[in-house]
């Protein structure tokens, strides 16, 4: 047993869990501390299907948990994080909008998502395949260490064998468990406060959690058991006899007539149904912490039902949080059985991987919160930012400095990272001034701190690559900057004395001010000047009119520059222009 000091980071939610569920891990081996005996490892646990696209919601499903096992890696005992891909599950309905996919694939509705083919174009040798591989390839990004399990491998082995025929045996115990809540009335339902996440609800559909999958009861009874058809592959079966005994079962199937007796000791084309096959593997694993969605975490749902199924297993029933939902910045909810859905792979396009990983750990499991994919992520890296420069000045809290370093770093070491960590709204409004072009982009960088330029884009990146997909592909053409080529003379001419002055001013401080630090200060400081204040004047020195005159010389510059009355920083939108043109646009 390793002899390691308690986290000090006991604030946070992760260092919390990581408490219990250590205390659980040796309630359940009692006395490997005092036996010398090596203490045993520790399980925690994921599910993700892949029925589609694995979106932002299903990754809380795995940052929960490979949180906890980090903070617990850290304190030097072994984990195990596994991922059961539930790739055995029946493909229930084509998701619409996904690329490669039409109305054709509704004829493998009921196969294994293992025996559905990949939308066209994929390099993946099925559906499951093909949506596993891009969240495997994000995880590696995220840092995420694990364990992937597929079902259909664990199935079709026969590796469950000992368990089905178990819960076959005790089918009647497990139908009796089921009973108490297929009679209880449904609750009236309450009016939403805010939209459910689509997401949450339709996980059941992901996981093989829907109502029928509590198992089929006919005149032949109950049984926790779903061949797949050994004619058309599918699960429209229905079992009409088991002997104990000899493992005889007889199934018949709805969709092609046809039907079959085979000996359950030596058959592996099949499963449990989805409350019988969960708790099975928490027995199976040993599995001590699992977190799960409020579809499942609700009463009669597969969690509450599978902690009493678990113990005809011999099993108990693991920690299990329940985790609010995801969403997204500008988009109400989320769904996997919907295309187009946003992933972690579409999150990681245009963030680096330790912002991702932030936002799910500085949030507590039932707090839900959003990822941005429109302006709002350029105050999230502000945020960020600020966050950085506290931790290395040592002024943040303890559960920030906590959530801080669960971001940029596993037990396995520190993440890679942008050597120089240039603001995003910065990189981004030079990538969309720029259009492309790297030399453009590496001059302004490097005028923005002269005395330590940048000697190539390198140092700015991958933030400055995010920030550049980011105004590639969620910034509408319209948004988009395009500076003039020509003065706007109409403009120019129509201008009074005040505003002629306030040009002249800004021009003469140009040369003079050549950084994203002196342009700061000049395009403030031309109205405190004009009003007769010094430029260095603080708010509370100035009257309230100031802030007035700046914002009508601000919009008057992006006119000149830009023909409309916003666009990026003025600094920044400045040092990308250059000195040169910004003469002849604003006409000296």
């Amino acid at each position: 047993m390793p002899i390691v000091a308690q986290s000090t980071e006991t604030t946070d939610w992760v260092s919390r869990f990581a408490d219990e569920v250590i205390e659980e891990s040796e309630r359940r081996a009692p006395g490997a501390k005092t036996s010398g005996a090596a203490a045993p490892v520790v399980v925690v646990a994921s599910g993700l299907s892949p029925s589609g696209p694995i979106h932002l919601g299903n990754l809380r499903e795995v940052m929960t948990p490979h949180l906890v096992a980090d903070e617990i890696r850290r304190r030097g005992y072994q984990v195990r994080h596994l991922i059961s891909w539930d790739d055995y599950d029946r493909y229930r309905k084509v998701p619409a909008g996904v690329p490669g996919v039409d109305e054709t694939w509704a004829e493998h509705i009921g196969k294994p998502l293992t025996s559905v083919p990949a939308p066209k174009g994929s390099p993946h040798p099925s559906w499951a395949e093909h949506f596993k591989a891009a969240m495997v390839e994000s995880l590696a990004e995220l840092g995420v260490e694990f364990d992937g399990i597929s079902q259909t491998a664990q199935y079709t082995s026969g590796a469950y064998r000992e368990q089905i025929l178990h819960a076959m045996k005790h089918r009647g115990d497990i139908d009796a468990i089921l009973a108490q809540y297929r009679t209880k009335k449904a609750p009236a339902k309450k009016q939403q406060q805010k939209p459910v996440d689509e997401a949450e609800l339709e996980a059941a559909e992901g996981s093989g959690a829907a109502a029928e999958d509590d198992g089929s009861s006919g005149s032949a009874g109950y049984f926790p058991y779903k061949p797949y058809c050994g004619n058309c592959e599918k699960d429209l079966t229905t079992v009409t006899s088991y002997d104990d005994d000899s493992t005889e079962l007889t199934y018949s199937c709805t969709s092609c007539g046809f039907s079959e007796t085979v000996r359950l000791s030596e058959f592996n084309r099949g499963k449990l149904v989805w409350k019988v096959d969960w708790p099975m593997r928490w027995a199976y694993e040993g599995v001590i912490f699992e977190p799960s969605g409020v579809d499942h975490s609700s009463p009669g749902s597969s969690f509450q039902v599978g902690g009493q199924i678990v113990g005809i297993f011999g099993g108990k029933q693991p920690i299990g949080p329940m985790y609010a939902f995801v969403g997204i910045s500008g988009m109400a909810k989320m769904s996997s059985s919907k295309g187009g859905v946003p992933t972690p792979a579409d999150a990681l396009k245009i963030m680096e991987p330790q912002l991702l990983r932030w936002l799910y750990a500085r949030r507590r499991p039932n707090q839900s919160f959003k990822v941005a994919f429109d302006q709002e992520i350029q105050r999230l890296y502000d945020e960020w930012d600020r966050l950085e420069a506290k931790v290395a000045d040592g002024t943040t809290l303890p559960a920030d400095a906590a959530a801080h370093s669960r971001a940029v770093r596993t037990a396995s070491g520190e993440l890679p990272r942008t050597p120089r960590p240039l603001p995003y709204r910065t990189l981004a409004s030079v990538a969309d001034i720029t259009a492309g072009h790297e030399d453009q982009a590496l001059r302004i960088l490097s005028d923005l701190d002269p005395a330590n330029p940048l000697a190539s884009l390198d140092e700015a990146r991958p933030r400055y690559d995010k920030a550049e997909a980011w105004i590639n592909t969620h910034v509408p053409a319209d948004q988009r900057t395009i500076v003039r080529d020509e003065p706007d003379t109409e403009l120019l001419k129509s201008l009074d004395e005040q505003a002629r002055e306030s040009l002249r001013l800004l021009l003469d401080g140009l040369a003079g001010n050549w950084s994203l630090d002196g342009l700061t200060h000049l395009v403030y400081g031309v109205p405190k000047v004009q009003a007769g204040f010094s430029a260095d004047a603080t708010p509370k020195e100035l009257p309230a009119e100031i802030k007035t005159a700046q914002r009508s010389f601000f919009a008057l510059l992006y006119q000149l520059l830009v023909s409309r009355d916003t666009g990026p920083r003025l600094p920044t939108l400045l040092l990308a222009v250059g000195q040169d043109r910004v003469r002849h646009l604003l006409g000296a």
